[in-house]
Protein backbone atom coordinates (compact mmCIF):
# COMPACT_ATOMS: atom_id res chain seq x y z
CA UNK A 1 0.00 0.00 0.00
CA UNK A 2 1.39 3.50 -0.58
CA UNK A 3 1.35 5.91 1.68
CA UNK A 4 -1.54 9.31 1.51
CA UNK A 5 1.26 11.52 0.34
CA UNK A 6 2.35 9.03 -2.04
CA UNK A 7 -1.00 8.43 -3.10
CA UNK A 8 -1.74 11.90 -3.52
CA UNK A 9 0.92 13.00 -5.37
CA UNK A 10 0.73 10.25 -8.24
CA UNK A 11 -3.21 11.03 -8.20
CA UNK A 12 -1.93 14.60 -9.08
CA UNK A 13 0.16 13.74 -11.84
CA UNK A 14 -2.13 11.56 -13.52
CA UNK A 15 -4.77 14.52 -13.59
CA UNK A 16 -2.16 16.66 -14.57
CA UNK A 17 -1.05 14.24 -17.09
CA UNK A 18 -4.72 13.98 -18.70
CA UNK A 19 -5.22 17.23 -18.69
CA UNK A 20 -2.01 17.79 -20.45
CA UNK A 21 -2.91 15.43 -23.06
CA UNK A 22 -6.53 16.19 -22.93
CA UNK A 23 -6.14 19.89 -23.90
CA UNK A 24 -5.11 19.08 -27.27
CA UNK A 25 -8.03 16.61 -28.02
CA UNK A 26 -10.05 15.30 -25.33
CA UNK A 27 -11.40 12.04 -27.31
CA UNK A 28 -8.11 10.39 -27.63
CA UNK A 29 -7.61 10.12 -23.77
CA UNK A 30 -9.99 7.14 -23.94
CA UNK A 31 -6.86 5.58 -25.83
CA UNK A 32 -4.58 5.86 -23.32
CA UNK A 33 -6.93 5.16 -20.62
CA UNK A 34 -7.87 1.63 -22.37
CA UNK A 35 -4.71 1.25 -23.03
CA UNK A 36 -3.50 1.91 -19.50
CA UNK A 37 -6.42 -0.51 -18.32
CA UNK A 38 -5.79 -3.51 -20.64
CA UNK A 39 -1.94 -3.87 -19.82
CA UNK A 40 -2.73 -3.33 -16.05
CA UNK A 41 -5.07 -6.19 -15.96
CA UNK A 42 -2.56 -8.27 -18.17
CA UNK A 43 -0.04 -7.42 -16.43
CA UNK A 44 -1.08 -8.76 -13.10
CA UNK A 45 -3.13 -12.07 -14.88
CA UNK A 46 0.61 -12.81 -16.62
CA UNK A 47 2.58 -12.41 -13.40
CA UNK A 48 -0.16 -14.98 -11.54
CA UNK A 49 -0.49 -17.77 -13.90
CA UNK A 50 2.26 -20.36 -15.03
CA UNK A 51 0.53 -21.63 -17.57
CA UNK A 52 2.52 -21.25 -20.41
CA UNK A 53 -0.61 -21.07 -23.34
CA UNK A 54 -2.45 -18.61 -20.96
CA UNK A 55 0.02 -16.20 -20.83
CA UNK A 56 0.58 -16.19 -24.74
CA UNK A 57 -3.13 -15.06 -24.99
CA UNK A 58 -2.86 -12.68 -22.02
CA UNK A 59 0.60 -10.81 -24.08
CA UNK A 60 -1.29 -11.19 -27.44
CA UNK A 61 -4.03 -9.32 -25.30
CA UNK A 62 -2.12 -6.72 -24.94
CA UNK A 63 0.00 -6.76 -28.44
CA UNK A 64 -3.53 -6.77 -30.22
CA UNK A 65 -5.18 -4.16 -28.36
CA UNK A 66 -1.82 -1.49 -28.02
CA UNK A 67 -0.90 -2.24 -31.96
CA UNK A 68 -4.54 -2.20 -33.18
CA UNK A 69 -5.01 1.08 -31.52
CA UNK A 70 -1.66 2.25 -33.98
CA UNK A 71 -2.00 0.23 -36.51
CA UNK A 72 -5.65 1.75 -37.44
CA UNK A 73 -4.81 5.60 -36.73
CA UNK A 74 -1.27 5.50 -37.91
CA UNK A 75 -1.22 3.26 -41.05
CA UNK A 76 -4.74 2.79 -42.21
CA UNK A 77 -4.61 5.12 -44.97
CA UNK A 78 -0.93 4.08 -45.47
CA UNK A 79 -2.36 0.82 -46.48
CA UNK A 80 -5.21 1.93 -48.53
CA UNK A 81 -2.71 3.96 -50.17
CA UNK A 82 -0.27 0.91 -51.28
CA UNK A 83 -2.81 -1.47 -52.08
CA UNK A 84 -4.34 1.04 -54.50
CA UNK A 85 -0.74 1.53 -55.95
CA UNK A 86 -0.42 -1.71 -56.50
CA UNK A 87 -3.15 -2.48 -58.76
CA UNK A 88 -1.83 0.50 -60.45
CA UNK A 89 0.98 -1.04 -61.82
CA UNK A 90 -1.19 -3.21 -63.46
CA UNK A 91 -3.30 -0.79 -65.13
CA UNK A 92 -6.56 -1.37 -62.88
CA UNK A 93 -7.69 1.68 -60.80
CA UNK A 94 -9.43 1.28 -57.90
CA UNK A 95 -12.21 3.78 -56.34
CA UNK A 96 -11.08 3.83 -52.93
CA UNK A 97 -10.31 6.51 -51.12
CA UNK A 98 -8.39 7.20 -47.78
CA UNK A 99 -10.38 7.42 -44.43
CA UNK A 100 -10.29 11.11 -42.39
CA UNK A 101 -8.42 9.91 -40.08
CA UNK A 102 -7.02 11.81 -37.19
CA UNK A 103 -3.49 10.72 -35.91
CA UNK A 104 -3.48 11.00 -31.43
CA UNK A 105 -0.59 12.66 -30.32
CA UNK A 106 2.29 10.58 -28.94
CA UNK A 107 0.56 7.38 -29.75
CA UNK A 108 3.75 5.74 -31.00
CA UNK A 109 5.27 6.53 -27.77
CA UNK A 110 3.17 5.81 -25.13
CA UNK A 111 2.44 2.35 -26.69
CA UNK A 112 5.78 1.01 -27.12
CA UNK A 113 6.20 2.62 -23.19
CA UNK A 114 3.04 0.44 -22.09
CA UNK A 115 4.02 -2.93 -24.48
CA UNK A 116 6.81 -2.78 -22.55
CA UNK A 117 5.53 -3.26 -19.55
CA UNK A 118 3.21 -6.56 -20.75
CA UNK A 119 6.65 -8.16 -22.39
CA UNK A 120 9.10 -7.59 -19.70
CA UNK A 121 6.52 -9.23 -16.90
CA UNK A 122 5.60 -12.04 -19.52
CA UNK A 123 9.71 -12.59 -19.52
CA UNK A 124 9.20 -12.83 -15.92
CA UNK A 125 11.90 -9.37 -15.69
CA UNK A 126 9.65 -7.64 -13.65
CA UNK A 127 6.74 -7.63 -11.18
CA UNK A 128 3.52 -5.84 -11.71
CA UNK A 129 2.94 -2.32 -10.26
CA UNK A 130 1.87 -2.47 -6.96
CA UNK A 131 -1.16 -0.28 -7.81
CA UNK A 132 -3.32 1.06 -10.81
CA UNK A 133 -2.58 4.32 -9.99
CA UNK A 134 0.73 4.41 -10.10
CA UNK A 135 0.60 2.57 -13.49
CA UNK A 136 -1.48 4.94 -15.25
CA UNK A 137 0.63 7.72 -13.90
CA UNK A 138 3.41 5.66 -15.55
CA UNK A 139 2.29 5.56 -18.88
CA UNK A 140 0.61 9.10 -19.01
CA UNK A 141 3.49 10.96 -17.29
CA UNK A 142 3.01 14.49 -19.01
CA UNK A 143 6.80 15.40 -19.02
CA UNK A 144 7.92 12.58 -22.09
CA UNK A 145 3.98 11.78 -22.86
CA UNK A 146 4.05 12.90 -26.75
CA UNK A 147 7.52 12.57 -27.54
CA UNK A 148 9.86 10.48 -25.47
CA UNK A 149 12.22 9.66 -24.14
CA UNK A 150 10.12 5.79 -24.61
CA UNK A 151 10.48 4.44 -20.70
CA UNK A 152 10.93 0.98 -19.15
CA UNK A 153 8.59 0.37 -16.21
CA UNK A 154 11.73 -1.24 -14.83
CA UNK A 155 13.16 2.50 -14.61
CA UNK A 156 10.45 4.73 -14.17
CA UNK A 157 7.50 2.57 -12.80
CA UNK A 158 9.82 2.43 -9.02
CA UNK A 159 9.89 6.10 -9.07
CA UNK A 160 6.07 6.00 -8.29
CA UNK A 161 6.71 4.49 -5.39
CA UNK A 162 9.05 6.74 -3.70
CA UNK A 163 9.32 9.60 -1.52
CA UNK A 164 11.53 12.70 -2.68
CA UNK A 165 12.23 15.48 -0.76
CA UNK A 166 12.88 19.29 -1.46
CA UNK A 167 16.42 19.15 -3.56
CA UNK A 168 17.60 22.70 -4.70
CA UNK A 169 20.45 21.26 -6.97
CA UNK A 170 18.25 19.01 -8.68
CA UNK A 171 15.60 21.58 -9.22
CA UNK A 172 18.26 23.68 -10.51
CA UNK A 173 19.83 21.36 -12.85
CA UNK A 174 16.53 20.69 -14.61
CA UNK A 175 15.95 24.23 -14.78
CA UNK A 176 18.61 24.73 -16.46
CA UNK A 177 17.99 21.30 -18.59
CA UNK A 178 15.12 22.72 -19.99
CA UNK A 179 16.70 26.62 -20.75
CA UNK A 180 18.98 24.76 -22.96
CA UNK A 181 15.72 22.43 -24.25
CA UNK A 182 14.09 25.97 -24.92
CA UNK A 183 17.27 27.26 -26.24
CA UNK A 184 17.88 24.64 -29.04
CA UNK A 185 13.67 24.66 -30.12
CA UNK A 186 13.53 28.07 -29.90
CA UNK A 187 16.73 30.37 -30.78
CA UNK A 188 17.79 27.14 -33.43
CA UNK A 189 15.34 24.60 -34.73
CA UNK A 190 12.68 27.08 -35.22
CA UNK A 191 14.39 29.66 -37.01
CA UNK A 192 16.18 26.79 -39.56
CA UNK A 193 12.70 25.72 -40.13
CA UNK A 194 11.98 28.89 -41.92
CA UNK A 195 14.63 28.38 -44.58
CA UNK A 196 14.10 24.70 -44.59
CA UNK A 197 10.60 24.74 -44.95
CA UNK A 198 10.89 27.39 -48.09
CA UNK A 199 12.74 24.66 -49.64
CA UNK A 200 11.59 21.78 -49.04
CA UNK A 201 7.70 22.66 -49.71
CA UNK A 202 9.08 24.00 -53.03
CA UNK A 203 11.47 21.74 -54.35
CA UNK A 204 10.87 21.99 -58.11
CA UNK A 205 12.15 25.96 -56.88
CA UNK A 206 15.27 25.26 -56.16
CA UNK A 207 18.62 23.40 -57.03
CA UNK A 208 22.55 23.12 -56.10
CA UNK A 209 24.21 24.91 -52.84
CA UNK A 210 20.16 26.21 -51.89
CA UNK A 211 19.47 22.74 -51.36
CA UNK A 212 22.42 21.03 -49.82
CA UNK A 213 22.72 24.05 -47.32
CA UNK A 214 18.42 23.62 -46.31
CA UNK A 215 19.50 19.64 -45.71
CA UNK A 216 21.98 20.71 -43.60
CA UNK A 217 19.96 23.33 -41.71
CA UNK A 218 17.15 20.27 -41.42
CA UNK A 219 19.65 17.50 -40.12
CA UNK A 220 20.11 20.50 -37.45
CA UNK A 221 16.98 21.76 -36.70
CA UNK A 222 15.58 17.63 -36.45
CA UNK A 223 18.28 17.20 -34.08
CA UNK A 224 17.87 20.33 -32.14
CA UNK A 225 13.86 20.17 -32.25
CA UNK A 226 13.71 16.51 -30.96
CA UNK A 227 16.90 16.64 -28.32
CA UNK A 228 15.48 19.85 -27.23
CA UNK A 229 12.25 18.49 -26.66
CA UNK A 230 13.72 16.01 -24.89
CA UNK A 231 15.82 18.38 -22.82
CA UNK A 232 12.67 19.35 -21.60
CA UNK A 233 11.14 16.69 -20.65
CA UNK A 234 13.72 14.90 -18.77
CA UNK A 235 14.67 18.61 -17.32
CA UNK A 236 11.10 18.79 -15.94
CA UNK A 237 10.77 15.25 -14.33
CA UNK A 238 14.38 16.07 -12.93
CA UNK A 239 12.45 19.45 -11.07
CA UNK A 240 9.84 16.93 -9.77
CA UNK A 241 12.87 14.74 -8.89
CA UNK A 242 12.15 11.79 -11.77
CA UNK A 243 15.22 10.29 -13.32
CA UNK A 244 13.92 10.52 -17.48
CA UNK A 245 16.86 8.05 -19.34
CA UNK A 246 19.04 10.15 -21.52
CA UNK A 247 18.30 10.14 -25.50
CA UNK A 248 20.71 12.07 -27.08
CA UNK A 249 24.78 11.81 -27.23
CA UNK A 250 26.01 14.15 -29.66
CA UNK A 251 25.01 12.27 -32.56
CA UNK A 252 26.53 14.19 -35.27
CA UNK A 253 30.10 13.54 -33.65
CA UNK A 254 29.63 10.07 -34.59
CA UNK A 255 32.29 7.40 -36.81
CA UNK A 256 29.58 5.25 -38.24
CA UNK A 257 26.13 4.82 -38.66
CA UNK A 258 26.02 2.20 -35.72
CA UNK A 259 27.57 4.67 -33.53
CA UNK A 260 24.96 7.55 -34.42
CA UNK A 261 22.25 4.86 -33.28
CA UNK A 262 23.89 4.22 -30.38
CA UNK A 263 23.88 8.15 -30.09
CA UNK A 264 20.53 9.09 -31.67
CA UNK A 265 17.09 8.48 -30.43
CA UNK A 266 18.21 6.31 -27.72
CA UNK A 267 15.04 5.05 -26.10
CA UNK A 268 14.62 3.94 -29.18
CA UNK A 269 17.12 2.53 -30.61
CA UNK A 270 17.25 1.02 -27.44
CA UNK A 271 13.45 -0.75 -27.51
CA UNK A 272 13.88 -2.42 -31.08
CA UNK A 273 16.73 -3.99 -29.53
CA UNK A 274 15.20 -5.42 -26.62
CA UNK A 275 11.62 -6.05 -28.15
CA UNK A 276 12.32 -6.51 -31.81
CA UNK A 277 16.02 -7.08 -33.09
CA UNK A 278 16.78 -9.85 -29.92
CA UNK A 279 13.33 -11.65 -30.58
CA UNK A 280 14.21 -12.54 -34.36
CA UNK A 281 17.38 -14.02 -33.26
CA UNK A 282 19.58 -11.09 -33.01
CA UNK A 283 23.30 -12.24 -33.87
CA UNK A 284 22.56 -15.41 -32.71
CA UNK A 285 21.76 -17.51 -35.83
CA UNK A 286 24.41 -16.57 -37.93
CA UNK A 287 26.07 -13.39 -39.43
CA UNK A 288 23.52 -13.97 -42.84
CA UNK A 289 20.35 -13.89 -40.50
CA UNK A 290 22.13 -11.39 -38.35
CA UNK A 291 22.03 -9.01 -41.22
CA UNK A 292 18.33 -9.76 -42.11
CA UNK A 293 17.08 -9.12 -38.59
CA UNK A 294 19.37 -5.91 -38.64
CA UNK A 295 17.75 -4.47 -41.48
CA UNK A 296 14.22 -5.40 -40.80
CA UNK A 297 14.66 -3.61 -37.41
CA UNK A 298 15.73 -0.58 -39.28
CA UNK A 299 12.47 -1.07 -42.00
CA UNK A 300 10.29 -1.04 -38.71
CA UNK A 301 12.36 1.72 -37.09
CA UNK A 302 11.21 3.75 -40.72
CA UNK A 303 7.67 2.54 -40.61
CA UNK A 304 7.21 3.80 -36.92
CA UNK A 305 8.82 7.03 -38.12
CA UNK A 306 5.81 7.66 -40.22
CA UNK A 307 3.10 6.37 -42.59
CA UNK A 308 5.15 6.61 -45.78
CA UNK A 309 7.56 5.35 -48.44
CA UNK A 310 9.72 8.06 -48.10
CA UNK A 311 9.89 6.82 -44.32
CA UNK A 312 10.63 3.70 -45.20
CA UNK A 313 13.17 4.60 -47.78
CA UNK A 314 14.98 6.56 -44.47
CA UNK A 315 15.11 3.72 -42.87
CA UNK A 316 16.58 0.95 -45.23
CA UNK A 317 19.55 3.27 -46.09
CA UNK A 318 20.25 2.97 -42.31
CA UNK A 319 19.68 -0.65 -42.46
CA UNK A 320 21.83 -1.08 -45.62
CA UNK A 321 24.99 0.87 -44.11
CA UNK A 322 24.40 -0.37 -40.42
CA UNK A 323 24.48 -3.98 -42.27
CA UNK A 324 27.48 -3.21 -44.61
CA UNK A 325 29.31 -2.04 -41.35
CA UNK A 326 28.41 -4.86 -39.69
CA UNK A 327 29.89 -7.14 -42.65
CA UNK A 328 32.77 -4.90 -43.09
CA UNK A 329 33.74 -5.22 -39.31
CA UNK A 330 36.90 -7.32 -39.12
CA UNK A 331 38.24 -6.11 -42.48
CA UNK A 332 38.40 -2.31 -41.39
CA UNK A 333 39.60 -2.95 -37.40
CA UNK A 334 42.25 -4.93 -39.49
CA UNK A 335 42.90 -2.15 -41.49
CA UNK A 336 43.38 0.77 -38.57
CA UNK A 337 45.34 -1.19 -36.70
CA UNK A 338 48.07 -2.16 -39.87
CA UNK A 339 47.65 2.42 -40.04
CA UNK A 340 48.10 2.57 -36.17
CA UNK A 341 44.55 4.40 -35.95
CA UNK A 342 43.27 4.69 -32.59
CA UNK A 343 39.20 4.36 -32.07
CA UNK A 344 39.93 7.99 -30.89
CA UNK A 345 42.65 8.52 -33.30
CA UNK A 346 42.18 12.15 -34.28
CA UNK A 347 42.67 11.25 -37.74
CA UNK A 348 39.74 8.93 -37.65
CA UNK A 349 37.63 11.36 -36.56
CA UNK A 350 38.38 14.16 -38.92
CA UNK A 351 37.62 11.56 -42.08
CA UNK A 352 34.75 9.80 -40.85
CA UNK A 353 32.82 11.82 -38.59
CA UNK A 354 32.19 14.53 -42.05
CA UNK A 355 31.65 11.44 -44.35
CA UNK A 356 28.94 9.81 -41.55
CA UNK A 357 27.16 13.40 -41.22
CA UNK A 358 26.99 13.43 -44.98
CA UNK A 359 25.62 9.80 -45.50
CA UNK A 360 23.18 10.95 -42.47
CA UNK A 361 22.12 14.12 -44.28
CA UNK A 362 21.59 12.15 -47.30
CA UNK A 363 18.79 10.02 -45.35
CA UNK A 364 17.36 13.12 -44.31
CA UNK A 365 16.03 14.33 -47.52
CA UNK A 366 13.82 11.04 -47.77
CA UNK A 367 12.91 11.67 -44.38
CA UNK A 368 12.20 15.61 -44.68
CA UNK A 369 10.68 15.63 -48.13
CA UNK A 370 6.63 15.64 -48.37
CA UNK A 371 6.98 12.69 -50.92
CA UNK A 372 8.78 10.19 -52.79
CA UNK A 373 8.61 12.36 -56.56
CA UNK A 374 9.90 15.53 -54.20
CA UNK A 375 13.04 13.21 -52.38
CA UNK A 376 13.90 12.40 -55.85
CA UNK A 377 13.63 15.69 -57.57
CA UNK A 378 16.00 17.43 -54.68
CA UNK A 379 18.28 14.52 -55.02
CA UNK A 380 18.70 14.96 -58.54
CA UNK A 381 18.85 18.92 -58.37
CA UNK A 382 21.92 18.50 -56.23
CA UNK A 383 24.82 19.96 -57.40
CA UNK A 384 27.82 22.69 -56.66
CA UNK A 385 27.49 24.53 -59.99
CA UNK A 386 25.45 27.73 -58.44
CA UNK A 387 28.22 27.65 -55.53
CA UNK A 388 28.10 31.21 -55.90
CA UNK A 389 25.10 31.80 -54.26
CA UNK A 390 26.62 31.88 -51.33
CA UNK A 391 28.62 34.99 -51.88
CA UNK A 392 26.47 36.65 -54.33
CA UNK A 393 23.97 37.59 -52.18
CA UNK A 394 20.85 35.01 -53.50
CA UNK A 395 21.41 32.90 -50.59
CA UNK A 396 19.21 35.50 -48.07
CA UNK A 397 16.61 34.87 -51.07
CA UNK A 398 15.45 31.47 -48.55
CA UNK A 399 13.75 32.93 -46.40
CA UNK A 400 16.35 34.11 -43.92
CA UNK A 401 17.35 37.39 -44.19
CA UNK A 402 21.39 38.09 -43.79
CA UNK A 403 21.23 38.74 -40.18
CA UNK A 404 18.80 35.38 -39.58
CA UNK A 405 20.97 33.66 -41.80
CA UNK A 406 24.45 34.39 -40.40
CA UNK A 407 23.15 33.80 -36.89
CA UNK A 408 21.96 30.50 -37.70
CA UNK A 409 25.48 29.51 -39.02
CA UNK A 410 26.56 31.10 -35.58
CA UNK A 411 24.46 28.70 -33.43
CA UNK A 412 25.05 25.96 -35.68
CA UNK A 413 28.67 26.32 -34.83
CA UNK A 414 28.56 26.78 -30.94
CA UNK A 415 26.12 24.03 -30.58
CA UNK A 416 28.92 21.73 -32.54
CA UNK A 417 31.36 23.06 -30.32
CA UNK A 418 29.63 22.66 -26.88
CA UNK A 419 28.79 19.43 -27.57
CA UNK A 420 32.45 18.43 -28.72
CA UNK A 421 33.70 19.70 -25.37
CA UNK A 422 30.73 18.56 -23.17
CA UNK A 423 32.24 15.13 -24.15
CA UNK A 424 35.13 16.09 -22.21
CA UNK A 425 33.60 18.41 -19.29
CA UNK A 426 30.03 18.45 -17.99
CA UNK A 427 28.62 21.84 -18.47
CA UNK A 428 26.37 21.70 -15.53
CA UNK A 429 28.94 20.95 -13.24
CA UNK A 430 31.85 23.35 -14.66
CA UNK A 431 28.64 26.10 -14.46
CA UNK A 432 28.29 24.90 -10.88
CA UNK A 433 32.01 25.09 -9.86
CA UNK A 434 31.87 29.01 -10.60
CA UNK A 435 31.30 31.93 -8.52
CA UNK A 436 27.51 33.09 -7.45
CA UNK A 437 27.86 35.90 -9.30
CA UNK A 438 29.28 34.39 -12.24
CA UNK A 439 26.43 31.71 -12.04
CA UNK A 440 24.06 33.90 -12.25
CA UNK A 441 25.28 36.45 -15.14
CA UNK A 442 25.30 32.76 -17.15
CA UNK A 443 21.34 32.21 -16.41
CA UNK A 444 20.71 35.65 -17.20
CA UNK A 445 22.06 35.46 -20.46
CA UNK A 446 20.76 32.39 -21.07
CA UNK A 447 17.53 33.54 -20.36
CA UNK A 448 17.72 36.98 -22.67
CA UNK A 449 19.32 35.08 -25.11
CA UNK A 450 16.19 32.56 -25.74
CA UNK A 451 13.69 35.77 -25.16
CA UNK A 452 15.72 38.27 -27.79
CA UNK A 453 16.79 35.67 -30.23
CA UNK A 454 13.87 33.14 -30.01
CA UNK A 455 10.93 32.45 -32.71
CA UNK A 456 8.09 34.07 -32.07
CA UNK A 457 4.75 34.76 -34.27
CA UNK A 458 2.24 33.15 -36.08
CA UNK A 459 3.13 31.31 -39.03
CA UNK A 460 6.67 31.29 -37.88
CA UNK A 461 6.89 29.02 -34.68
CA UNK A 462 6.79 25.11 -35.62
CA UNK A 463 4.81 22.66 -33.59
CA UNK A 464 7.69 20.21 -32.03
CA UNK A 465 8.49 17.43 -35.28
CA UNK A 466 7.98 14.17 -33.29
CA UNK A 467 4.58 15.31 -32.42
CA UNK A 468 3.25 13.87 -35.63
CA UNK A 469 4.50 10.58 -34.73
Amino acid sequence: MLSKHLTARNALILISSYVFYGWWDWRFLFLIIISSFVDYFVGRQLFKTENNRKRKHLLLVSLFVNLGFLVYFKYTNFFIDTFVDSFKLFGKDLEMSTLNIILPVGISFYTFQTLSYTIDIYRKQLEPSKGWLSFFAFVAFFPQLVAGPIERASHLLPQFYRTYKFNYNQIKSGLLLMAFGLFKKMVIADRLAILVNQVYNNPSEYQGIDIIIATIFFAFQIYCDFSGYSDIAIGAARTMGFDLMKNFDSPYLSKSITEFWRRWHISLSTWFRDYVYIPLGGSRKGKYKTYANLFIVFLVSGLWHGAAMTFVIWGAIHGIIIVIEKATDKQRKSIYKALHIGKKSFIRKIIFIPLIFTIVCFAWIFFRANSFYDSILLINNIHLSNIDNLFNGNIYELGLIKPEFILSLIVIVLLVLFEWFHKKTNAQVLISKQILPVRWAFYLVVTFVILIFGIYGEGQVSEFIYFQF
